[in-house]
């Protein structure tokens, strides 16, 4: 277990006459100190999540309160709004009732996610827990952070030079969809053939993991990646017009599709369908959207990562409480050089939603098995 001790906080300069036409320049950015009620708060419980007295320790180092900003980075992929941030908030006003959480969101866009750090820091943050647009630039964010004493948790992506990080096993992620995209073409006859990877955003750290564990899997699996692309700003827009834009090359030989996450899967299978590809060749993805599974049920997608997303949030939310009370972080690894904790992904397909999605209460079966999926549910056995 590694620590590490907070000093105590140097005084920050405050602002004071912050106009508000100043803050809303920095885009999306509310105070709040209740969880709100976006999506389903109560769900993700996941295994492996904050255990009661981590949260009673938590609260007891954050005795006093404080500012804590939280900076998610866009609202296209839909965990953000519905599972990350109710569920951060809550656990923060359950470990610390006087604790302030300061929230923003970038919408995909560096320049405003570093406007809205500033915009925290002036206010008096203690903490920013950092879910950054783009990796690089966003060390940024965390030396100006460190300048005035401020700690900073890298949450969900990583960036160099943070105070703590807690996301997946990246690369194991990439592996798991590779490996779930070669069992599918195995389990479907097929040893050969042409695949295409549709990889994330160039400027996310998470996703160069991501692709590399893919390509741990796919280089030897004896298919060929017959073209690949990285999608800005994870986009899933973007993902459909590349992949249209390949068909008449790849479409006679492609066997497969091997998307990083389920915007750019939903993106590929709209080309895909639109270009007459029937049958739909299997297609990765990660987040297990609402959307996702239900492809997932009726066949258009072959597999999705579930990653609880409730314990991911627990622990940035212990672990900021902590850091805005002076106290210590708890980790179980590191990740260069940064006191990490590394929760597992796992791989859901048609067969384990029950036991996964259903059983966590990411989502009920009454949210998967809407009107046109309800007979693709029974067919599976969910129900």
């Amino acid at each position: 277990m590694h620590t590490l001790r907070a000093p105590r906080a140097a005084s920050l300069a405050i602002v004071a006459a912050m106009s508000v036409t100043a803050i809303a320049a920095c885009g999306t950015n509310s105070s709040t100190t209740s969880s709100t009620s976006s999506g389903s708060a109560a769900a993700t419980s996941g295994s492996g999540s904050a255990s009661a007295s981590a949260s009673e320790s938590a609260s007891s180092a954050g005795a006093g309160g404080g500012k804590i900003a939280l900076l998610l980075p866009e609202s296209k992929t839909t965990r953000y709004e519905t599972f990350d941030r109710p569920l951060f908030e809550a656990a923060v006003k359950a470990a610390c009732a006087d604790c302030e959480i300061l929230y923003s969101n970038a919408d995909q866009d560096a320049a405003k996610q570093q406007q809205q750090a500033e915009a925290a820091l002036t206010q008096g943050a203690k903490v920013l827990v950092l879910d950054a647009v783009d990796g690089k630039s966003a060390q940024t964010i965390v030396a100006n952070a460190k300048g005035q004493g401020v700690k900073v948790i890298a949450y969900d992506r990583f960036v160099a030079g943070s105070d703590y990080y807690v996301s997946f096993d990246n690369k194991k992620v990439g592996e798991l969809q590779g490996t779930g995209l070669v069992d599918a073409l195995k389990a479907a006859g097929k040893t050969s053939g042409d695949i295409v990877m549709i990889n994330g955003s160039p400027t996310d750290a998470n996703a160069a993991d991501f692709k590399a564990g893919a390509h741990s899997v796919l280089d030897k699996s004896g298919f060929t990646i017959k073209a690949e692309y990285d999608t800005p700003d994870w986009s899933p827009d973007k993902a459909q017009t590349w992949m249209e834009s390949q068909l008449s090359a790849v479409k006679s030989g492609l066997v497969g599709v091997y998307a990083a996450n389920d915007g750019t899967a939903g993106g590929a299978i709209a080309a895909l369908k639109g270009g007459g590809v029937d049958p739909l060749p299997p297609v990765t993805g990660q987040d297990a959207e609402l959307a996702a599974i239900q492809r997932v049920i009726s066949g258009d997608q072959a597999l999705t990562i579930y990653k609880a997303i409730k314990p991911e949030a627990e622990d940035a939310a212990k672990n900021a409480v902590a850091l805005a009370g002076g106290g210590a972080v708890t980790s179980s690894t590191d990740k260069d050089g940064v006191p990490s904790t590394l929760l597992e992904p796992v791989v859901v397909t048609k067969d384990n939603i029950m036991d996964t999605i259903v059983a966590d209460g990411f989502y009920t079966v009454t949210d998967i098995c809407t009107g046109e999926f309800a007979a693709a549910c029974t067919a599976a056995g969910i129900k």
